[in-house]
This record gives structure tokens, sequence and C-alpha cells, in this order.
């Protein structure tokens, strides 16, 4: 039963630790920097090219080359620590394991036509059958007729 509070504590608290690291990164998303507080300062009385002068390029995931454009390169945030929980669960071993000299040992030529189409032939087979014994009883039937129209003339 301990093991079990110990465990239930442990998640609670890294539950907690990424929570706080959330926040964080939300605040630090969401403080305005001196640029834009430069420019939410300026009155309604401002004419439009001052605002222009006054604005900048905001740079988050791009590294520009030029030094002038690398004064608007934003910080980067706190990496977050990500545990892949599904690189974490251990594969099944196979059940089933291969015999290594089995691939190695050709197949008859047949083989995959005879798994392929053994079905229809087994149905063809049947046919066949069934076609060869009519026309037995056809020709049995047919000598029968000549045998007793031209029977034996005594």
């Amino acid at each position: 039963m301990a093991g079990q509070e110990d465990s239930i504590e442990v998640v609670a608290a890294t539950r907690k630790e990424m929570i706080r690291a959330l926040r964080a990164a939300q605040e630090l998303s969401n403080t305005p920097d001196e640029d834009s507080a430069r420019i939410n300062n300026n009155t309604d009385d401002d004419n439009e090219a001052s605002e222009e002068t006054n604005m900048s390029v905001k740079f988050r995931n791009y590294f520009p080359r030029d030094k002038k454009l690398m004064e608007g390169k934003l910080k980067t945030g706190p990496i977050l620590k990500f545990d892949d929980p599904i690189a974490a669960v251990v594969p099944f071993p196979s059940e089933k394991k291969k015999d290594p000299f089995k691939d190695l040992v050709p197949k008859p030529p047949h083989f995959e036509l005879q798994r392929d189409v053994q079905k229809r032939l087994d149905k063809l087979e049947r046919r066949t059958q069934k076609a060869l014994c009519k026309i037995m009883e056809q020709e049995r039937l047919k000598q029968e007729n000549e045998g007793g129209i031209n029977g034996p003339s005594c």
C-alpha cells in the first residue's frame, strides 16, 4: 500500500512541475517586449510617420544575418522536458521464431500457382469427373438402344 502512495505522490509532483513550467512559458509569451511597449505607450496624437519609425521587426524562429536585424531577435523560451511515453513501452517478443534455414531452401516453382489456384483446380476436377460420367452414361444408353433394335437375328 505504501508503494502505491509513493508512486501517486511522485506522479502528482511531476504534474505540478509540468504545470508550473507551462505557466511560466505562457507568462513569458504574454509579456510585452520593449518595442511593443514603446508602441503601446505612444498616444493617438502621434502621426503615422513616428509610428513607423518606432516599429521594428521581431524574429522568433528566424536567425537574421544582418546585425541591425539581430536586434529584433527575441529570446527563446525555456525548453520543456518531454518524456516520450511510447519509447518507454517494451515491444513484445515474437512468439514464433523463424527458422533461418527455411529461407535458404528454394521452393518448388509451382508453389505459388498451386497455392493461389488450388481451389479452382479442385472445382474444375469435380466438374470434369461429372461430365465424364455423364458422357459414359450416354454412350452406354446408346449401345443398349442399338443392341436392342439391331439385336442378333437368329
